[in-house]
């Protein structure tokens, strides 16, 4: 039940608002919390999945390619910047587009994919740049940060309950990997060791813990979610 006046969501006890105090509308009438959305064989249609649709989106991210592919060629008669151009273009073509081919893209299977594509990617930059800082550095920072957003998604996407305490544990892994990140980068790069990590590791840490507090206090949770209109 929500505020006629400014919207907030309230308790079905209660007769007054407690932000404008506006009366609540009908308070004594009970709801049918298993009402329907939509009316009888009137929902709506998924139009995920459109063939048109992608097959328009594929000719979208082609002429890029091709216009930069053309390009490079007859400016530096070989392939030098357009790889990068086309990289790109791959990696967001998996990530954003690829799953809009299947109507319940499971992002079980999609998110390893994306962070592969990543990776490749990665290697192909340090290949052509002869840059050295795939094995150190590059391959296990996408590997951690991988294996944390894999592990959220999969916990959220099969379990309906602790989603609080799923981001609020993976914020705390976040910042501890800050850290070892900071460590890659100095055996990697050389840089000085100056633990600027320390300072996302506690913002990451001081975020994780309100959520998983929030997820234990349901009585600070149910206060936060009225006050930011959920």
């Amino acid at each position: 039940m929500y505020c006629v006046q400014c919207g907030v969501k309230l308790n079905d006890t209660e007769n007054k608002c407690p932000l404008c105090n506006t009366v609540v509308y009908h308070p004594n009438i009970k709801r049918n919390e298993k009402q329907p959305l939509y009316p009888a064989n009137k929902m709506p249609k998924n139009t995920s999945g459109s063939k048109a649709l992608n097959g328009a989106v594929i000719i979208l991210f082609l002429i890029p390619i091709i216009i930069c592919f053309i390009s490079d060629l007859q400016i530096n008669k070989s392939l030098d910047w357009s790889g990068y151009v086309i990289g790109a273009l791959t990696v967001s073509y998996i990530t954003f587009v690829l799953p809009m081919w299947f109507r319940k893209p499971n992002p079980v299977i999609f998110v390893p994919c994306d962070f592969a594509a990543i990776a490749l990617y990665l290697l192909y930059i340090d290949l052509v740049t002869s840059g050295g800082w795939y094995l150190n550095f590059a391959l296990p920072v996408v590997i951690g940060i991988a294996v944390i957003v894999c592990t959220v998604v999969t916990l959220i996407h099969y379990l309906r309950k602790g989603r609080l305490y799923i981001i609020g544990s993976a914020f705390i892994a976040l910042g501890g990997f800050m850290l070892l990140m900071e460590q890659l980068m100095d055996i990697t790069f050389g840089l000085k060791f100056i633990f600027w990590s320390v300072y996302p590791l506690i913002s990451l840490v001081m975020l994780g813990g309100l959520l998983i507090y929030l997820g234990i206090n349901k009585t600070a949770r149910d206060a936060i979610e009225r006050k930011l209109f959920f």
